[in-house]
């Protein structure tokens, strides 16, 4: 995988199995284009493969953008649309992100805005600085979040809330996305990094069969009717129990 400077995305994994995924765009706020989006593909590839990591970070370089969205001018040099959208399922980015085993942290300063949002929705912890926004603008750009905003964002925070931002595609600041439970927390900028980085140390110590297996637990449950979930829940819980017996 690229790393350099002039790459649209870097990747650095640490010996505490802390990975980390940094948007290296900054000039355009760290849009998404197709290179970023063909290298994201390449890290989270290498999250999920890479037995020494155990939680990655999510991040956008410089200070004012974890991501601004999709590169519209670049995205609309594919050669066709119908082509642009095949390779977008071929290489389903958002679907790698849910199906990970592993935690995700998002650490989201400045504007995190379309597929920026929706980057973040994809992630289980989301760690934002005071300066950071959020919004779902593309109704008002004649399109809809198709990046998982529709469905990903009315199980994060009240549907009633969720239909706003979708349907108004009005900004929610920091201080609001903590109260409406679109963040887990907000701390200075200048704090950031320090603070999703002892995030996912926490979780890189957790016993990691049961930090997976609770996270699928979560994630599979979510779509259940209560008495199915109860019974995943159990499942999972036995079949840990069973990994920790055979140690």
């Amino acid at each position: 995988m690229e790393t350099s400077d002039d790459a649209p995305l870097r990747f650095e994994k640490s010996g505490d199995g802390v990975a980390r995924i940094t948007l290296q765009r900054p000039q355009v706020l760290n849009a998404l284009n197709l290179a970023m989006r063909d290298a994201l593909w390449e890290a989270l590839l290498a999250v999920r493969d890479d037995p020494e990591v155990r939680v990655a970070i999510l991040r956008g370089a410089g200070e004012r953008a974890f991501s601004a969205g999709a590169d519209i001018s670049d995205f609309g040099t594919a050669p066709s649309y119908a082509g642009a959208r095949r390779a977008r399922h071929d290489r389903d980015v958002w679907g790698l992100m849910l199906s990970l085993t592993k935690p995700l942290v998002a650490a989201i300063r400045g504007f995190a805005y379309g597929a920026g949002c929706e980057m973040a929705l994809c992630c289980d912890l989301r760690i934002a600085s005071d300066d950071a926004t959020f919004a779902l603008p593309e109704v008002t750009l004649g399109y809809i979040p198709s990046a998982g905003g529709t469905q990903l964002l009315p199980r994060t925070v009240p549907p009633g809330i969720a239909r706003e931002m979708v349907l108004a595609g009005e900004p929610v600041d920091a201080a609001r996305a903590r109260a409406i439970g679109l963040v887990n927390r907000v701390v200075p900028a200048e704090r950031l990094d320090a603070e999703a980085g002892a995030v996912a140390l926490r979780l890189a110590r957790q016993p990691q069969a049961a930090l997976r297996a609770a996270k699928e637990a979560l994630r599979r449950g979510a779509d259940l009717p209560l008495e199915q979930g109860l019974r995943l829940e159990a499942l999972l819980a036995e079949r840990v129990c069973a990994g920790r017996a055979d140690e």
